[in-house]
């Protein structure tokens, strides 16, 4: 489970709607759980995610930066087998193949 995903999204959203409304961070961490930080982090990734702000990424950023890391630890492990299959195969026919050539 990611960071940002500690709280129902509903609940989210209705703190982000209450400070659009007028309420201040301040007001919402003492009636709600979130502290200040958090509360001011839900409003930034909602400003992200709406296209109000461009100093970070959106959510769906975030998810497929996240998807292409995976994918990318992923390929470098079948890599790193197949490099060492690769070695393996010409130590045990203790020889390299010809090379063909086309020419």
């Amino acid at each position: 489970m990611s960071k940002h995903s500690s709280f129902p999204p509903g609940f989210r959203q209705k703190i982000v709607e209450l400070h659009r409304a007028g309420r201040s961070v301040k007001e919402l961490a003492q009636q709600f759980e979130p502290g200040e930080q958090t509360i001011r982090n839900l409003i930034k990734q909602d400003e992200l995610d709406n296209g109000q702000r461009n100093d970070g990424l959106s959510t769906s950023e975030r998810e497929e930066l996240t998807r292409l890391r995976r994918k990318v630890k992923q390929l470098q492990i079948e890599q790193e087998i197949l490099s060492k299959a690769a070695a393996w195969f010409a130590r045990e026919t203790e020889s390299i193949p010809p090379k063909s050539s086309s020419s």
